[in-house]
């Protein structure tokens, strides 16, 4: 690491521990030409994932999204926000298990209602209800009978 102060090539770590979010490391280094001490932080760097939407058109993954849909879906119904915060966590890491730069926002949807019908059938109905753009009450009710079976 090239020291800040001088420019010199020979630093050393003198303390190093994890961030308190535990998502980096921080290090005291000390430069052996100028005695100077800074602080860097290491952090992983990930690739963006890539979401390709419905229509064909890209963007960024954002969790935030897949958690005001379950939000909106379990709207009054007897779903604490642990058991969303986890569904939500759960869908994340299985996405980025897939180890792919892009997936289809389907496949998210998908995996979105799985875990919400083994939590809550009402708000499992609701979210299909969105995310499969029912057009009539016959493709509805096909979908509560998958739920009463």
């Amino acid at each position: 690491m090239k020291c800040p102060f001088c420019g010199h090539d020979n630093t050393r770590v003198v303390d190093s521990r994890p961030t308190e979010e535990n998502n980096s490391i921080r290090r005291r280094r000390a430069c052996d030409e100028c005695g100077k001490r800074f602080t860097t932080f290491e952090t992983v760097e990930t690739t963006p994932l890539i979401i390709i939407k419905k229509d064909d058109t890209r963007e960024t993954f954002d969790k935030s999204k897949i958690e005001a849909g379950v939000l909106r879906a379990c709207y009054k119904r007897p779903v604490s926000a642990t058991q969303i915060k986890k569904l939500v966590d759960q869908v994340e890491t299985e996405i980025y298990n897939k180890e792919e730069r892009e997936i289809p926002s389907r496949v998210i949807g998908e995996l979105v209602m799985n875990k919400l019908k083994n939590l809550e059938a009402v708000a499992y109905v609701r979210f299909a209800s969105v995310y499969r753009e029912f057009k009539d009450i016959n493709t509805f009710m096909d979908e509560l009978k998958k739920v009463l079976e």
